[in-house]
């Protein structure tokens, strides 16, 4: 059987997750999925269930089980390169063992400017809920068990995506393709059923938008959650393409 590349992008919420989904889907040889842990994350988590735009459609729509979802994507050889998009909060208590066999890249963003952003659909978020404590554990986690891994930071993305594309793709062992680049705007099959309430932007984009800092003030209720995030920011930076 010929070799499947399975790439795992382990993201916070808000931090260019879904371009970087919709980069990859325009490679031929490439099959996208679109956060398949979501609804076994709202199963095992009651408190995220009552506040999640649309719970109990992905409920009802895909697999509960994570250990199943986990079979399926170690399973599946529909395409050479098969990339999954997820949130690293759906984890909670899954075998993490299958981590070996994939290709695990976190994604992060400033916390000045994703947790405006979140708290926009999701009012005051806890640090849970963004991701940045969570990345540091699955470094950690890598550390520990021999496991190769990257860091990407959504602004240098921004700032140059073909440089940070094909930097993503030698890590990968896979080719860059010049169409990573840019996609036509629309939706696309593989979104998620909450897309209504998250991919407003990317919908209306054909390519990764340039950087640019936001103008309004930071607001004053988050200021605590600022803080606590930044420091496991900083650390992520370390290991950053």
């Amino acid at each position: 059987m010929n070799k499947v590349t399975r790439i795992c992008l382990w993201s916070g919420p808000r931090n260019i997750s879904t371009a970087l989904m919709y980069s990859f889907a325009q490679r031929m040889n490439t099959k996208v999925y679109d956060e398949p842990l979501y609804a076994y994350y709202l199963r095992h988590h009651p408190e995220a269930h009552a506040y999640h735009p649309g719970a109990d459609d992905i409920l009802q729509t895909m697999e509960n089980d994570g250990n199943k979802v986990v079979a399926h994507m170690l399973n599946n050889t529909e395409k050479p390169v098969l990339f999954f998009k997820h949130m690293t909060h759906h984890l909670l208590g899954l075998d993490r063992d299958f981590m070996k066999e994939t290709v695990n890249v976190i994604l992060t963003r400033n916390p000045k400017d994703m947790l405006p952003s979140f708290d926009k659909v999701i009012q005051n978020p806890s640090i849970d809920d963004v991701g940045y404590a969570l990345h540091v554990e699955l470094i950690e986690y890598f550390q520990t068990n021999d496991i190769p891994f990257t860091v990407l930071d959504a602004k240098k993305v921004l700032d140059n995506p073909e440089r940070s594309l094909q930097k993503l793709c030698e890590f990968a062992e896979i080719a860059f393709d010049k169409n990573m680049l840019s996609w036509t705007p629309q939706r696309r099959e593989e979104d998620g059923i909450w897309a209504k309430y998250w991919y407003a932007s990317v919908h209306k984009s054909s390519g990764f938008i340039k950087y640019q800092p936001k103008d309004d003030p930071f607001p004053e209720h988050l200021n605590a959650l600022l803080k606590t995030c930044e420091p496991h920011y900083n650390k992520l930076l370390e290991y950053a393409l």
